[in-house]
């Protein structure tokens, strides 16, 4: 009998591995240069949502290839009918799955390495959701109240707290209003919203908000 050496084994699986990421990204129009793209040092940009408009400001000297990703996701549309599926009134309003899995696995599949937290998590700031190494991808929550020094400091798996990328500088009452009687129920609920999209959240969460569009402004 033939054996198949362990080396064989790897390659075999790395091939399978590229040509489903090959097959998600064509499906999903996404290409591997834009996560290759950077940030402005400093620019503005604006979330249109259900509950009216915010706009935020972001600096890349607040963590470089974390708001190189954000920058990436605004000027090739991923907010496009984001639901804004967790939030905790008086805490945090978390969003960034987008309707289509395969937009969201492209995007998810290229993680933003870690990096120290320089601005702190006030009010009205925005950070990546992280979940331990190099997690953060598209996931993103603003910070309805002061949750400095918590969570710049939190210890998870890990990693040490939550770099911010942004801060809303217009519009901070449009998120204080997002939906929130469903708390974290939706949290252990990521892969549903994944894979069966917004028409799973409208039949059995129809309260929730959502982001329409965001887009770069002078």
């Amino acid at each position: 009998m033939l054996k198949i050496s362990k080396r064989n084994t790897i390659s075999r699986i790395m091939i399978v591995f590229g040509f489903i990421i090959l097959i998600v990204s064509c499906r999903s129009g996404f290409k591997d240069k834009w996560t290759e793209e950077q940030a402005p040092d400093y620019f503005k940009a604006r979330f249109e949502t259900t509950k009216g408009n915010f706009d935020i400001e972001a600096k890349r000297s607040w963590s470089p290839k974390a708001v190189d990703r954000l920058y990436q996701l605004i000027t090739h549309d991923y907010f496009t009918d984001i639901s804004v599926y967790r939030v905790i009134p008086n805490y945090i309003a978390q969003f960034g799955i987008h309707n289509d899995s395969a937009v969201t696995n492209a995007w998810d599949n290229v993680k933003v390495i870690d990096e120290l937290v320089i601005e702190k998590n006030l009010k009205g700031t925005i950070s990546f959701a992280r979940g331990g190494l190099q997690t953060r991808t598209n996931n993103l929550f603003i910070n309805l109240k002061n949750n400095s020094p918590r969570l710049d400091t939190l210890d998870y798996a890990g990693v040490k707290g939550f770099p911010v990328v942004a801060r809303i500088t217009n519009g901070f009452q449009v998120a204080e209003s997002f939906y929130g009687g469903y708390g974290s129920e939706l949290d252990n609920k990521q892969d549903s919203i994944i894979n069966l999209g917004n028409a799973f959240l409208k039949r059995r969460y129809s309260k929730l908000d959502y982001i329409h569009k965001a887009y770069i402004i002078k």
